[in-house]
């Protein structure tokens, strides 16, 4: 029965290489990302053209109004203002006109990338087989304002600085012709509200944006766990401790706003002084060659007046500026989930491969949490173990000594505190994972695609669900409903490590398998996880309080705390049988299971 459950995953597996962490991409993350955007270059270039005409509109009705304003005074014959007149309604009309289509444009290249990165995103993930590293609360600020923030700097980066650089070079020419001394000064004044003041809106965003992206995945882990476990954390008291994480989250990503805040305030602040220098300089230069009478009246209204309406170009700059960040920092966070490619991550994988035993291994490791405060708090300390193929390895221990810490520590969903955990991606089976509204066979698709209905009913047999399964109305097809509402404890706890069965990973950690289950029933789950093991090479680590079943285990770590108040430690290792005969407790425990039992 365990060798038809785990051929089919066992070959997928051996058909590709193992994937590791995907490892910080040292190239620029928003480049790797932005092909997946489908961004199309064409649109991308009508929208800068469209914003183009639109400023130039703006440029010219300010130009030509003051042009016509210094020419009427002069009280010359109507029809020579007529031209003039005409213009600064075709102006005015233009520019409204063409800033509504270069919005419609650019909003259309955004939109359409947003749900192509984010269609791109799913397909990577669903084909990935990884475990998803991160908090459910977590993923979903990566695929949602994650995706958002990558999305914009189509719109919010790319299209106003294009913009910004034709028409800068424009009314730059244009002055320039008219007075050069003016044109070099408007040229010195754009560079610093277009180059300096969004090189300091991006270098204060490097400091903001990465610890605003941290924070407001936290609010959204808290908020999704409040909402979706406050039954739970009310009935252990811990409803209003989560509470108030939450709003020192909040309070934390209110004050990475205010610094956000203030950098906005300083480049406002600067690009107001250049337009103010700007129109200074040309009065400087202005008015002493109108005297000479090498520059016409008209032709000095136009060179003051010009800088007004020119700098609403550079305006937006340092908000592109932190854009262009901020959308660097969300691509940073997808490539996190995505699988690894390049040929970067070509090494890394190849290195990872290399490896002749192809386990994973935890070295000294001290496994733990952040407290409110943000200092890690070590809940197990000097953790050292090896998993190699086909081996079994127990982590035995009262409940809440930090077996399940350990796990998700080994898994990559939580960093270490201290030491290292090196390896291949884990699939971590969690006690309380999730169970979908959909039938029973499309929620073990969830760990492979392509599971036959035979290979189900063989995975189902082999946890002792095979009862069960005969007794349902529609067997395969039947809906469990909402987070298996309709299903008891220990069917669903053997329904997620029947699906851990037939995923492609080669290390399951699965944390406490006996959990909901009478004696007999987990002892035997147990040697299941430990057959399948055998059968296919791949590596499990369970955590459990149950000590009978552990005979099968190729190690045991018995977690424990020393006197005193600090972390857990592993106060005894071995094989079940060394333990019983060396350590009183050990001994002690498994022997109350048995008397259980017997009763």
């Amino acid at each position: 029965m365990i060798d038809q459950v785990s051929q089919a995953p066992a070959r997928a597996a051996a058909s590709e290489p193992r994937r590791a962490a995907a490892p910080v991409p040292r190239r620029d993350p928003l480049r790797r990302v932005l092909p997946l955007l489908e961004v199309r270059p064409g649109k991308v270039a009508a929208a800068i053209t469209l914003g183009v005409l639109a400023l130039t509109c703006a440029i010219g009705l300010a130009a030509v109004a003051a042009w016509l304003v210094a020419r009427a005074s002069q009280m010359p014959p109507v029809l020579t203002l007529s031209v003039a007149v005409v213009s600064v309604r075709a102006f005015g009309i233009g520019r409204g006109v063409l800033r509504y289509c270069e919005r419609l444009a650019s909003h259309d290249v955004a939109l359409r990338g947003m749900a192509a990165l984010r269609a791109n995103v799913y397909e990577r993930l669903a084909e990935d087989d990884r475990p998803v590293t991160v908090r459910r609360g977590e993923l979903l600020a990566r695929i949602g304002q994650d995706v958002d923030d990558v999305g914009d700097v189509v719109v919010r980066a790319l299209i106003p600085a294009g913009i910004a650089v034709v028409t800068s070079l424009g009314s730059v020419v244009l002055l320039g012709v008219l007075l050069p001394a003016a044109g070099v000064a408007l040229a010195l004044c754009l560079v610093l509200a277009g180059v300096v003041t969004p090189w300091l809106a991006a270098r204060a965003a490097a400091r903001t944006e990465a610890r605003g992206a941290t924070v407001r995945g936290e609010v959204s882990a808290v908020s999704l766990e409040l909402l979706e476990e406050s039954a739970a954390l009310r009935v252990t008291g811990r409803f209003d401790a989560r509470l108030r994480d939450l709003d020192a989250a909040d309070a934390r990503l209110s004050a990475v706003a205010d610094d956000g805040a203030r950098t906005s305030g300083l480049a406002a602040g600067l690009g107001a002084l250049a337009q103010g220098l700007a129109v200074l300089a040309s009065l400087a230069f202005g008015i002493p060659a109108a005297l000479a009478g090498s520059l016409s009246p008209e032709a000095l209204t136009v060179i003051v007046l010009t800088p007004l309406a020119v700098f609403e170009a550079t305006a937006g700059l340092p908000a592109a500026a932190v854009q262009l960040h901020r959308s660097r920092e969300a691509a940073r966070r997808l490539l996190v989930l995505l699988p690894a490619d390049g040929s970067e991550d070509q090494v890394a994988r190849a290195d990872c491969a290399s490896d002749p035993e192809g386990g994973l291994v935890l070295e000294d490791v001290a496994a733990g949490w952040l407290r409110a405060d943000g200092r890690p708090a070590v809940a197990v300390d000097g953790v050292s173990l090896a998993l190699r193929p086909g081996s079994v390895v127990a982590l035995a221990g009262p409940s809440g000594v930090g077996k399940t810490t350990v796990l998700m520590t080994a898994a990559g969903l939580v960093p270490p505190v201290s030491g290292t955990v090196s390896g291949p991606g884990a699939l971590f089976v969690a006690e309380d994972g999730h169970v979908f509204d959909t039938t029973v066979l499309e929620n073990l698709r969830v760990a492979r695609g392509d599971v036959t209905p035979d290979e189900a009913r063989a995975a189902l047999d082999a946890v002792g669900l095979g009862g069960w399964l005969a007794a349902l109305p529609e067997g395969l097809d039947t809906v469990v409903g909402t987070d298996a509402a309709a299903v008891s404890g220990g069917e669903r706890r053997r329904l997620l490590v029947a699906r851990a069965l037939l995923s492609p990973a080669r290390v399951l950690l699965v944390d406490e398998p006996a959990e909901h289950l009478d004696g007999d029933t987990a002892d035997a789950l147990v040697r299941t996880l430990a057959a399948h093991a055998r059968a296919t090479g791949r590596a499990v680590l369970l955590a459990t309080h149950r000590l009978t079943p552990l005979a099968v285990a190729d190690e045991v770590l018995l977690l424990g705390r020393r006197p005193g108040d600090g972390p857990a430690t592993a106060v005894a290792r071995g094989r079940h049988e060394h333990l019983l005969a060396t350590d009183p407790a050990y001994a002690w425990a498994a022997a109350q299971e048995h008397g259980r039992r017997g009763r």
